[in-house]
C-alpha cells in the first residue's frame, strides 16, 4: 500500500462497477477542514504491478497536537464481495492500511465499508408502519440477509474494529440504512414502465399531475447554484435543520464537475417560470445517489418534487445506473415517530430499505481514542 496521484486514484475508480462518491479523489477538496489523501493497494500482475483498491483518506487534526483521526468514508474501494471466500483475509488489506496511517499520525481509522447486511422490500415496510407492534425495521424478518455483510462484519470484529452505530441508524459520519430503488432486473435494465410499475399510486398520481401542470425540469448551471440555495435555506427554514453554507455547493460543483459530465447535476423544476422543486443528484458508475433536495411552499400541488424525482430516476436509468439511491432513512416504523414520514415519502417509489455494514474505529493509540471520543460525546 502506498499513496497514489488522484489521477491513478480515478483511473482505478473507473474501472470499478461503482464506488461511493465519498471515496472518489474529487471529493477530498470539498472538504476542506479535512486533509485528504488517496492510497492504493497493489500486487504482483502479468504486466508488473497491478492495482487492486483504493481509498481517500481524510485527516482531521486535534487540537494543538499533529494527531489525526484517519477518516474513509464509504469507504474503501476494495472487492468487498471477495471476502465470503473462506481463504480471503481482510487483515491482509486493513493491516497494511493500520501500518500506512500510523506513520502519519493517526490515533485512530474510521472506516465505512459499503457493503449491505440486510434488505426489506417496500411492502414488508408499509405493513410494518401500520402494525402498531413494529416499531422499528428490526422488529421486521429482513427479506434478505447478505453473505457477504456477515462476512465483513464477522472479520472485523475478528480484527479489533468497534461498530459506531448511533440510535436511529444515522452514526456521526453516514447513514447506516438508506432508501434504494433497484434499477435492474434479472440482470438487465429496467425499462421506465417497469419503474413506474414499481411505485405506489400516489406516486405516479403524482408524476403524471406534474406533468399535466406543465412543471418543466431542466439541467441548471453552477449559477443556479444561488436559486438552488435560496430555496434550500427556505425547506430547511420550514422543516428544521440546519443548511449549509452556498459556498459548499460551490465548491462540490467546481470539484466533482469535471470529473464526469454527470458526476454532480443540478436539476431545476419550475411551474410558470417560478422555481418549485431543486435537487442535486451525483453518479459513480453504477450508482446514482439523490444528494440533496430543496421544495417551495407555495405551489406544492403542482408536485415539483415528485417531477424533479422522476427526471432524476430517468437519468440514471439512461447512464445505465443499476441503483437509484435516496441516501439515508432511520430504522423507525413508528407511525407516530416523526421521522417515519421520511421512509413513506421514499417507500412510494417501490424500492427497499437497505442497511449497511456501518463505520468501525480502530483505535491506534488508546489514550488518545478515548480522550476523542469523550470529546466527541460532550459537543
Amino acid at each position: 500500500m502506498r499513496p497514489v496521484t488522484a489521477a491513478d486514484h480515478l483511473a482505478f475508480i473507473r474501472t470499478q462497477p461503482s464506488a461511493s462518491f465519498l471515496q472518489v479523489p474529487a471529493w477530498g477538496p470539498v472538504k476542506s477542514e479535512w486533509q485528504h489523501e488517496s492510497l492504493g493497494w497493489f500486487r504482483p500482475g502479468a504486466d508488473g504491478e497491478e492495482m487492486v483498491g483504493a481509498a481517500l483518506v481524510l485527516y482531521r487534526q486535534l487540537p494543538k497536537v499533529k494527531r489525526y483521526l484517519a477518516y474513509l468514508p464509504e469507504g474503501p474501494v476494495l472487492d468487498w464481495a471477495s471476502f465470503t471466500d473462506p481463504d480471503a483475509r481482510l487483515a491482509d488489506w486493513l493491516e497494511p492500511l493500520r501500518d500506512y496511517l500510523k506513520t502519519k499520525g493517526a490515533f485512530g481509522i474510521r472506516i465505512g465499508p459499503p457493503v449491505v447486511t440486510r434488505r426489506w422490500s417496500a411492502a414488508q415496510i408499509k405493513e410494518g408502519v401500520s402494525d402498531p407492534a413494529v416499531r422499528r425495521l428490526d422488529d421486521i424478518a429482513p427479506l434478505e440477509r447478505t453473505p457477504t455483510g456477515a462476512a465483513v462484519v464477522s472479520q472485523l470484529h475478528e480484527l479489533g474494529w468497534q461498530p459506531q452505530a448511533a440510535e436511529g441508524g444515522f452514526a456521526a459520519g453516514q447513514p447506516q440504512y438508506n432508501f434504494h430503488v433497484p434499477l435492474t432486473v434479472d440482470g438487465r435494465a429496467k425499462t421506465e414502465d417497469e419503474v413506474l410499475k414499481s411505485m405506489n399510486q400516489l406516486w405516479r398520481r403524482n408524476i403524471k399531475k406534474a406533468a399535466k401542470e406543465g412543471v418543466e425540469v431542466t439541467r441548471g448551471t453552477r449559477d443556479d447554484l444561488a436559486a438552488f440555495h435560496a430555496l434550500y435555506v427556505h425547506t430547511a427554514e420550514r422543516d428544521h435543520f440546519t443548511p449549509r453554507p452556498l459556498a459548499y455547493f460551490e465548491k462540490m460543483w467546481d470539484s466533482l464537475t469535471p470529473e464526469e459530465d454527470d458526476r454532480f447535476v443540478l436539476h431545476l423544476a419550475r411551474h410558470e417560470g417560478d422555481l418549485v422543486a431543486a435537487t442535486i443528484s451525483i453518479r459513480v458508475g453504477q450508482h446514482s445517489w439523490y444528494s440533496y433536495g430543496a421544495s417551495s411552499t407555495e405551489k406544492r400541488e403542482v408536485r415539483g418534487s415528485n417531477a424533479v424525482q422522476w427526471e432524476m430516476i430517468r437519468s440514471a436509468l439512461a447512464a445505465g445506473a443499476a441503483v437509484y439511491d435516496m441516501r439515508g432513512i432511520t430504522d423507525t416504523l413508528d407511525a407516530d415517530d416523526p421521522h417515519v414520514g421520511l421512509i413513506q415519502f421514499k417507500v412510494g417509489t417501490g424500492g427497499e430499505a437497505v442497511e449497511y455494514v456501518g463505520e468501525w474505529d480502530l483505535p491506534i493509540n488508546r489514550a488518545i481514542y478515548a480522550a476523542f471520543q469523550l470529546y466527541m460525546k460532550r459537543r
